[in-house]
């Protein structure tokens, strides 16, 4: 969340010629809601039984994508699996009182509530295990632009 999974997916999609696949949006197009009304009205289980499906789907596709995978994505073990069979899987890191800061006032996150600094941190201690379990690279983007956190990840591809 406010990690910059879209803008520097666009780029780096971009950059090398390939289609970018953002998992939210896919969904918000599947279901004809946003992902906020999807949480309020239908629940988080139902959002990542979504999440789920479009994270396969984008990875059964045979064309070069970089894909956008929604932050909780990490949370269920099948999607995990699935991602560390589709390398490389890129982690762009941030510390949570940096994405509280990006976030500001924003209303269109489900999981933020009054205290979003601290829904941060209790979600960096919840998925932080799990990104380190499938990621191969990580890039720490906290005073970084988009252009130079894409720079960071084509020079770890070229020589991973």
């Amino acid at each position: 969340m406010a990690v910059g999974k879209t803008s520097v997916g666009r780029r780096l999609a971009s950059a090398r010629g390939w289609e970018f696949f953002d998992s939210d949006r896919q969904i918000e197009l599947m279901t004809g809601k946003t992902v906020a009304q999807i949480w309020r009205e239908d629940g988080e289980p139902a959002f990542r039984r979504l999440e789920a499906q479009v994270l396969a789907d984008a990875l059964a596709s045979t064309k070069p994508r970089v894909i956008a995978a929604a932050g909780g994505t990490v949370l269920d073990e099948k999607n995990r699996r699935l991602m560390a069979l589709h390398h490389p899987v890129v982690w762009l890191r941030a510390e949570p009182k940096v994405l509280a800061g990006r976030l500001g006032s924003s209303t269109h996150r489900p999981l933020l509530d009054e205290d979003p600094a601290g829904v941060l941190e209790r979600l960096d201690g919840i998925r932080r295990p799990l990104y380190e379990e499938v990621a191969d690279v990580v890039v720490d983007v906290d005073d970084l632009t988009p252009d130079q956190v894409v720079a960071c990840v084509e020079a770890a591809l070229e020589h991973g």
